[in-house]
């Protein structure tokens, strides 16, 4: 079906119009028809696992002119690869388990709060599947705006400061990226804004290098790196417990799938200049956030500054520029966000048990709480990469393939990481769940009910299934991980030969563009 991403897209939206005609005092009924209208859309998108081929061609493209003068050209172009499929299925596959949780956690405002998260998953598809830069800015700018209301209407006592300080940040990102897609435009001629054009595109050294930072740092913001990362503590540990799973699950990605679909390939000769530093900011991010995490006292910001560590390892993968790492960057992206996302969970489980979050009130729950134990032990082993579950498969992948080219030694450094990851993570675990129930109000606490092990039983499946047998995922991502390395190298090497040359190609015949 040609038009099945445009009905995955925009069938979220189809839902904010029915929430409101319902009654705001119907809570229950406002989340029932959330999580109905995102379960469609999970369901609508699982023809895109199922019928797509392994090849590196964009697949179940639509493009259709949107905003068109003799002048001027937009279109509505949209499309995805190995590289977004499974991006896209963690959007449709994670909103649901989101909704799920709000169900006893949020009781104010519940209309507005399910139409700001139907109206993030709109911004959230439609980024991953756009092929045209500036509706690909668009759909950016879009998620910016309810996650902000999130944060801001429904998150902590600190949330107004958290939300400003999270739009501030990723609004002068995509300010910047504004600027060099702009100038993109018109170093392409003035046609349109179609991503095919723009990798077929030469710039010389200079521009490259300034465009690259201006898209580099927008997208470092938002994954976030060293040292643009002070923004997601705040976000994380104000925002309510769904909102910090979509955060952690699919927003950062924005930033890490942003390197990979837009900075590497549009600027190759930019991307071997700065590897160094990139690698060097991921290594930082991940020993810093990994020390950080061991001192806080508060789950949720422990969990927080996990993140910051994660994605470095992701970062230091793509940035290999070999096929091993960019697989196990990409593999990471989805494995960070079931475990991340898992963690948030629990952590707003037990918040709305005992309306805290430090790990001195807590020890013992082991005790009172068994299934939430185990649940909670095997999503920490899977943050921690233990083998046999997903975190395991792509942080070895990442090790390898950079140890295996220019990275060499800022994948030995990063090791350090893995063990860190295991020192904050299991001595969090070992205090709050093990130790005497001396704190009585533990000793009443109830364990998970039938709703809460039913939003994590879909998340452990994925651990042990992405853990045990990832071949069908990598399979889908190698085509077009093989045909990125290939235009960036290929592009790089004639650069290089003629470091001088500004050319706009011929597009009369775009089979020379990448697909």
């Amino acid at each position: 079906m040609t038009s099945l991403l445009t009905i995955m897209t925009f069938t979220p939206l189809v839902g904010v119009f029915v929430l409101l005609f319902i009654n705001g005092r119907s809570h229950n009924a406002l989340r029932g028809l959330a999580l109905a209208v995102t379960v469609v859309a999970f369901l609508v998108s699982l023809p895109l696992v199922t019928g797509f081929q392994n090849t590196a061609d964009y697949q179940f493209v639509e493009n259709i002119p949107w905003i068109a003068t003799d002048a001027f050209q937009m279109h509505y172009f949209v499309g995805i690869d190995g590289i977004s499929l499974w991006l896209v299925m963690l959007t449709t596959f994670i909103m649901p388990i989101a909704i799920l949780s709000t169900w006893t956690a949020v009781e104010e405002k519940v209309k507005e709060y399910m139409i700001c998260l139907l109206l993030l998953e709109v911004g959230m598809l439609g980024a991953f599947v756009s092929l045209d830069l500036f509706l690909f800015y668009i759909f950016c700018g879009l998620m910016l705006i309810p996650m902000y209301f999130i944060i801001g209407i429904w998150g902590g006592k600190n949330k107004v400061y958290a939300a400003v300080k999270f739009f501030i940040y990723t609004m002068v990102g995509s300010l910047l990226m504004l600027v060099a897609l702009i100038t993109l435009y018109f170093k392409a001629g003035g046609a349109d804004f179609n991503i095919t054009r723009f990798y077929a595109l030469t710039l010389d050294p200079a521009t490259q290098t300034w465009l690259f930072l201006a898209f580099a740092l927008a997208f470092a913001i938002k994954v976030p790196m060293f040292p643009l990362h002070t923004w997601l503590p705040d976000a994380h540990t104000e925002a309510p417990t769904a909102g910090s799973v979509i955060l952690a699950a699919v927003l950062l990605k924005m930033g890490t799938y942003g390197f990979v679909r837009f900075a590497m390939p549009l600027f190759p000769q930019a991307t071997a200049q700065f590897t160094p530093l990139i690698a060097t900011l991921a290594v930082i991010g991940i020993i810093y956030a990994a020390l950080v995490a061991m001192v806080q006292e508060d789950v949720k910001k422990l969990v927080a500054y996990s993140s910051v560590a994660h994605l470095g390892f992701v970062m230091l993968g793509v940035f290999a520029m070999n096929q091993q790492g960019i697989a196990g960057g990409m593999l990471q992206m989805l494995n960070h966000g079931i475990s991340t996302g898992a963690l948030f969970l629990i952590v707003g489980f037990i918040y709305e048990r005992r309306h805290t979050r430090l790990i001195t009130d807590f020890g013992g729950l082991a005790k009172q709480m068994p299934v939430f134990a185990t649940i909670f032990m095997i999503v920490t082993l899977s943050s921690i990469g233990l083998p046999g579950t997903n975190g395991f498969v792509g942080e070895f992948l990442i090790l390898l393939g950079s140890f295996g080219s220019s990275l060499r030694w800022w994948s030995v450094i990063a090791t350090s990481g893995v063990i860190l990851s295991a020192v904050y993570m299991l001595w969090m675990f070992q205090r709050v769940m093990f130790g005497e129930l001396n704190n009585p109000r533990n000793q009443t606490l109830t364990d998970l009910n039938a709703r809460e092990i039913g939003i994590m039983v879909p998340l452990i499946v994925l651990i042990f299934v992405m853990g045990v047998y990832p071949t069908p995922f990598i399979a889908k991502m190698t085509p077009s991980i093989d045909r990125l390395i290939t235009h960036v190298q290929t592009r790089q090497l004639a650069l290089n030969a003629v470091p001088a040359a500004v050319q706009t190609p011929d597009h009369a015949d775009c089979r020379q563009c990448p697909q």
